[in-house]
């Protein structure tokens, strides 16, 4: 493993429980960072903590992202626990159903869109203040190849994550004259639990197009969010990166 230096940062990583947030967690520890998992699974949390906590620092927040009051909390928490928070990972989200758009359930759009592209905001909306007294942060938000290139049958979440990407070019360019790095990435589907909300007709459409002919592993994802959330990512900035295996076309 290439050794990413983190020594000394506090970082949050929501969804960190579980899948590709939990992997970045155990990345960000074995490079020497403080990690705050926020999850809202309190049960993945506690086993997570128990298994991580011999590699370094964790700590671990209850906190559902579409509630702003307890993101703003979760913050000050993490602030305290940590020291500060150098370093924010946007994780959590959801698939939700599979199913054309004019047949699509309009509650499920409404919890997609508040988990996957809101969740991002409150919780940048609530770190970001921080890192602008302190003139240092790293914000990396976890988009998608469907906010690229949209997957049929999955609108909500396809329209989510190209919210999270123009969120991302936005933020960026608002604090590109600050230490303040913020920066995406479109990862093709880990195959983690999110997988347990598709369709098997819909896993195989993602695979079917990906040329490498596999999935992400989430070690891969890890190992490019590792590098964006360090002080060597200085200049870079509203930037999009793409990990879907060659699916990509821009």
């Amino acid at each position: 493993m290439n050794r990413i230096d983190l020594a000394g940062q506090g970082a949050v990583v929501t969804g960190g429980a579980q899948g590709i947030g939990r992997a970045i967690a155990e990345r960000f520890l074995d490079s020497g960072a403080a990690v705050a998992l926020w999850d809202c699974d309190a049960g993945a949390l506690d086993e997570a903590r128990a298994v991580l906590s011999g590699r370094g620092t964790v700590r671990t927040v209850v906190v559902d992202v579409t509630d702003l009051a307890a993101v703003e909390a979760a913050a000050h928490d993490s602030i305290q626990s940590l020291g500060a928070i150098d370093i924010l990972v946007n994780n959590a989200g959801i698939a939700g159903p599979n199913a054309p758009t004019w047949e699509y359930p309009p509650a499920a759009w409404r919890q997609v869109l508040d988990i996957d592209l809101t969740g991002v905001f409150y919780c940048c909306r609530a770190v970001v203040p921080h890192m602008i007294a302190r003139d240092y942060g790293r914000i990396v938000n976890i988009a998608s190849i469907a906010g690229k290139e949209g997957n049929p049958n999955a609108p909500a979440y396809s329209a989510a994550k190209a919210g999270v990407i123009a969120l991302t070019k936005s933020l960026g360019k608002e604090l590109a004259e600050r230490d303040i790095a913020v920066n995406c990435i479109t990862p093709a589907a880990a195959r983690t639990r999110i997988f347990d909300q598709m369709t098997q007709a819909h896993i195989d459409y993602m695979l079917s197009k990906i040329p490498r002919g596999r999935f992400v592993e989430v070690g891969e994802v890890a190992a490019l969010v590792a590098w964006l959330a360090s002080r060597e990512c200085s200049f870079t900035t509203g930037g999009v990166f793409d990990i879907s295996g060659g699916r990509a076309t821009y």
